[in-house]
């Protein structure tokens, strides 16, 4: 089995709404082994989006701790945090969030303007995530010269360009028709496969799930695992 990238453990979500305590995650387990593509579905308040923000230190638990390589998140400042996922975790989400009057080089580019990186450095591996994705010929489009799917994959190029550890796809294909979804999770399969990423992708398409290798349910703030299939 591989070496865990992520650990957490009895890790709790709660949320004060007026004088209601609202508790989201309830003192959850979970390991992720290094080069693990695992699909987190659940009905829509059940907790999963909670706990990839969690995994990726957008939010802090309440209770319980969360390590993810050697970082020990729960006990970071938000400029920690902040400093450690420009580095070690790459987002994608349902909704592309690309600069509008950016080309697609400089959209990917955008994550390592937080690096010491020069401007030909930033260009050279805003250059090979494109390629990864399969856009290099695409490099100087705007989003609105670009498909629904090319913007995603703008999107992936971006997460992928620091070279993280850990791939966060909150509903990746949400906004997609089939055969764009399709194409998009075989690229994720070939980042986890083929480069090493370790994907935790949160879905409410059961086809989506198939592409990964194993499923969690989350309901009411627990896990329960099935196989994929």
């Amino acid at each position: 089995m591989s070496e865990a990238l992520a650990n957490l453990q009895g890790v709790s979500r709660v949320y004060q709404k007026g004088k209601e305590r609202v508790e989201v995650l309830h003192e959850l387990d979970l390991v992720i082994p290094a080069g693990d593509f695992l699909a987190i579905m659940g009905p829509s308040g059940s907790g999963k989006t909670t706990l990839l923000n969690i995994l990726g230190g957008l939010d802090q638990p309440s209770n319980g701790a969360v390590t993810v390589g050697a970082a020990e998140l729960s006990s970071m400042s938000n400029s920690q945090l902040s400093h450690w996922r420009s580095t070690h975790v790459g987002f994608v989400f349902q909704f592309y969030n690309l600069l509008p009057v950016l080309t697609a080089q400089k959209n990917v580019e955008l994550p390592l303007l937080l690096t010491n990186f020069s401007a030909k450095e930033r260009a050279a591996r805003a250059g090979i995530a494109l390629d990864i994705v399969g856009l290099s010929d695409r490099a100087k489009h705007l989003p609105r010269e670009l498909s629904g799917g090319e913007e995603q994959r703008v999107a992936i190029a971006r997460a992928i360009v620091s070279d993280p550890a850990l791939l966060l796809c909150d509903e990746p294909t949400g906004d997609l028709d089939r055969e764009k979804a399709d194409e998009i999770l075989k690229l994720l399969q070939v980042l986890n496969r083929d480069h090493g990423k370790t994907v935790v992708m949160v879905t409410h398409d059961a086809q989506a799930a198939d592409f990964a290798t194993r499923t969690l349910h989350v309901d009411k703030g627990k896990l329960e695992s099935r196989a994929a299939a």
